[in-house]
């Protein structure tokens, strides 16, 4: 599937694990906010295909996820996943031919009782 931010900069080409049956919202303090829902796809089933130079970085907390933004037009295209470093989380309104409303109800996942936040 063809993946792209909203100004079309940025580019992936990804081949889904579960096709949208891995749709979920995520209740941590940054996800909630931003709202987006993903799909997942393995690593190495994503290819950015063009504006790899137009993504911008965002860690906070651990600092293990890694979200993309396009520099254009601030759109969250992807994450690299803290809970299973092999799997990328992409934006699934960016995929072509997505339509969230379609899906609704989206699940939520506990973001804010994540493991890796436990200290001892």
């Amino acid at each position: 599937m063809r993946a792209t931010c909203h100004c079309g900069a940025v580019q992936l080409r990804v081949t889904l694990s579960d096709g949208l049956n891995s749709i979920r919202r995520c209740d941590c303090s940054f996800c909630v906010r931003r709202g987006a829902a993903a799909v997942t796809a393995l690593r190495e089933n994503v290819e950015i295909v063009q504006g790899s130079d137009n993504l911008s970085r965002y860690q906070f907390g651990t600092k293990t996820a890694v979200h993309y933004f396009c520099k254009t037009c601030g759109i969250y295209t992807h994450h690299n996943r803290r809970s299973n470093p092999k799997e990328v989380g992409i934006n699934a309104a960016c995929l072509d031919g997505v339509y969230l409303p379609d899906l609704d109800p989206i699940p939520w996942s506990d973001g804010r009782n994540h493991p890796s936040d436990k200290r001892s």
